[in-house]
């Protein structure tokens, strides 16, 4: 899974000029985190569907689709 890129999440804030202190930060880093994780959900989707396809084409697939 991807680490979320603390430098990033910082420049963004720094743009939004919204306290560090303040709770609007955490509500932003909170979306910030999620907004990475739902990235990473979607990019490991993809992965498996690029797999999925890959193993679809082999000449073992037959045996992978008998055994499910």
């Amino acid at each position: 899974m991807m680490k979320p890129h603390a430098g990033l999440a910082n420049e963004v804030m720094e743009r939004s000029e919204v306290g560090k202190d303040s709770p609007a930060f955490d509500s932003l880093t909170g979306s910030i985190a999620a907004y990475g994780k739902v990235l990473a959900f979607l990019a490991s989707l993809q992965q498996r569907e690029e797999f999925d396809l890959l193993a679809g084409q082999s000449e073992f697939s037959e045996c992978v689709a008998a055994v499910h």
